[in-house]
């Protein structure tokens, strides 16, 4: 296994990066230094910098991998494919966890890592449930749901990126969102922090996101968010939406717009479900590092 591992970096740390990315590499070295104190080490992708996504795992059953090749392949070269599908499907119990595969990326490190990543997630997630079953039946029985799959929201020539939801139900439900974006030319994993030149960006995205919030909620009376003048009572505002994360999930749209995702009660109730923001272009130039992904 730690050389199946070893050799998955070495192929991925001997990828060239263009020297018009140097900037991508460099604004990543730094945002990793300044994490290192509260996470975990997170390893950010480029020939100086070490890919985050290895995981163990890899002896995954092949009996369980669909044949990818009996697929029809529509668009781009690289694609994404259904890898494999958990289900379970009982009276009170149901379980759909579609699992992603990332195919034909020339940077077979970065292509095994992400995809082992999603393999790992996805046997996790069914593992997790099957356990909650089986505790729900040893107490009487009750009811339990997940749903979880992928939805490529980017494919052009220069950016792929995906969107992975789990949807899981008990009684009420909860949705997360997670997102990868891939420069499928110099084939790289981009990182929210990668585009911009200090954490600065983090102030700028927060509020453009809060006046977006209170524009929507003055003039449609079915959205609230839990920001003041977000459709609520300032008074029933607690804890609500003040900043993003640093890492908050992100994509990049088709039309190289920068769109910021916000999970299932994250920042609004639960009826609002998943909520995305664009952030204008304008509002971020000063922040960007380049114009080369976000324009």
């Amino acid at each position: 296994m730690d050389e199946k591992l070893k050799e998955l970096e070495k192929q991925y740390n001997e990828v060239p990066i263009p020297k018009e990315l140097d900037f991508v590499v460099e604004n990543a070295l730094k945002q990793g230094k300044r994490k290192r104190k509260k996470r975990a080490p997170q390893w950010l992708l480029g020939s100086a910098a070490a890919a985050m996504l290895f995981t163990a795992g890899l002896n995954v059953s092949p009996a369980m991998a669909r044949t990818l090749s009996d697929i029809p392949v529509v668009g781009s070269v690289v694609k994404v494919l259904t890898w494999t599908e958990y289900e379970v499907k009982e009276e009170t119990y149901d379980a759909n966890i579609k699992v992603p595969s990332i195919e034909n990326l020339e940077n077979k490190g970065l292509a095994n890592a992400l995809n082992e990543k999603y393999r790992s997630e996805g046997k996790a997630l069914y593992n997790d449930f099957v356990a909650e079953v089986g505790d729900l039946k040893a107490n009487g029985g009750g009811h339990l749901g997940v749903d979880s799959g992928y939805d490529v929201k980017t494919d052009n020539d220069q950016i792929l990126s995906i969107g992975r939801y789990t949807v899981n139900t008990v009684g009420s439900s909860s949705t997360t969102m997670h997102y990868d974006t891939i420069d499928k030319q110099n084939e790289i994993l981009i990182t929210l922090p990668m585009l911009f030149k200090d954490n600065s960006y983090i102030k700028t995205i927060s509020e453009n996101i809060t006046e977006q919030m209170r524009k929507q909620a003055a003039s449609d009376s079915d959205k609230t968010y839990w920001v003041k003048g977000g459709g609520l009572p300032d008074k029933e505002v607690i804890d609500g939406f003040t900043a993003i994360n640093a890492e908050q999930q992100f994509y990049i749209s088709d039309k190289g717009k920068l769109v910021i995702s916000f999970d299932k009660y994250e920042v609004a109730p639960g009826y609002m479900g998943v909520v995305e923001f664009e952030i204008p272009t304008d509002v971020l130039k000063n922040d960007l590092v380049s114009s080369n992904y976000i324009h």
